[in-house]
């Protein structure tokens, strides 16, 4: 008899060490789990990626979820100390959203998955090797845009010679960004006029410095630019200069003459599907950058009455591949 107990309770000892280990990767909805999610500015499109993981999450059923929301405010050292904070609460997961957010994260978490949103090129940024390969807890979604088709479709519009382009020079993304800018330029036979800033209240010097000396400003998915908005506006108009955006969020509500690239609410729906994917079991090395790659996914906004006040006049087979076109005050979705 005792034999059989020794031997059955191996056998048992073995089954549950086995059975753990099978589902340690995964958890329970019921599971109290806190999610710490930090941007590095708010304006439209980074608090759409923020609300986007929030009702995805949901969507899937995860009741069990807390969300601690933070704000960098641009500020670089800001976005380490919300790092820090989340590694003192242990955090399970933990959010970037946009690049210097995420860094901060991959840079202070090494026992927490860091998913980064948002982020432009990955690779570049050092939060992983290789956009087809997955790396130990880490895993994201880029927001990588058609640089060069964003500027030949302006080109469409107005025959721009010199091109304005102002970006934050502490930005990974924001310098990538420039320097594809700079080659779509010189692809294209534009001049390609730079202006960099460190923080958001030199944006409207940065944009003054440089508008005497061209035809159009193109406006990259850099946050640090994108937060004063308003301020290259500004500028814009008093020298009746249009505007290319690569950020139909933050557009809507400003004077920008054109504005490509992708719903960044819809950004924060694949952010949270991916973080869905991770409660469930699966392991973030298994899964390469996620990219938007449907149509749905990309926004086109036209504004026909800012053409208007700057003598422009927008093809109509253009305007035919809008999603959004305003005119006479009004937003028309196609």
């Amino acid at each position: 008899m005792k034999r059989f107990s020794v031997k059955y309770l191996l056998i048992f000892t073995i089954v549950s060490i086995a059975l753990v280990a099978a589902g340690c990767g995964k958890s329970s909805k019921s599971e109290k789990i806190t999610i710490g999610i930090s941007k590095i500015v708010s304006h439209p499109a980074l608090d759409g990626v923020e609300k986007g993981i929030q009702d995805e999450l949901k969507e899937q059923g995860f009741t069990n979820l807390t969300f601690d929301l933070q704000n960098a405010n641009g500020e670089i050292t800001t976005a380490a100390s919300i790092a820090q904070k989340f590694k003192a609460d242990q955090v399970k997961i933990a959010v970037g959203i946009a690049t210097p957010t995420a860094q901060a994260l991959r840079n202070a978490l090494k026992d927490s998955i860091v998913i980064y949103s948002a982020v432009t090129d990955p690779v570049d940024a050092g939060l992983v090797k290789s956009l087809t390969a997955g790396e130990k807890n880490v895993a994201g979604v880029s927001d990588m845009t058609p640089v060069k088709d964003q500027i030949a479709f302006l080109k469409k519009i107005k025959d721009i010679k010199r091109l304005g382009h102002i970006y934050a020079s502490h930005e990974a993304n924001a310098v990538t960004l420039a320097k594809m800018a700079k080659k779509a330029c010189d692809e294209l036979g534009i001049e390609f006029v730079e202006s960099t800033v460190t923080n958001s209240s030199e944006v409207k010097q940065a944009a003054q410095t440089i508008a005497g000396r061209v035809d159009a400003f193109y406006l990259s998915t850099d946050n640090t630019v994108i937060s004063a908005i308003s301020a290259v506006i500004d500028v814009a108009k008093k020298n009746k200069l249009p505007i290319m955006s690569a950020d139909p969020s933050s557009a809507e509500k400003f004077d920008v003459l054109a504005a490509w690239g992708f719903d960044y609410y819809k950004m924060g729906r694949a952010t949270g599907k991916l973080i869905a994917r991770i409660l469930n079991g699966e392991k973030p090395e298994n899964i390469p950058t996620v990219f938007m790659t449907e149509p749905a996914d990309v926004d086109l906004l036209l504004n026909l009455d800012v053409a208007k006040k700057l003598g422009l006049v927008i093809p109509e087979k253009l305007v035919s591949q809008a999603s959004r076109v305003v005119k006479d005050g009004k937003m028309e979705k196609k």
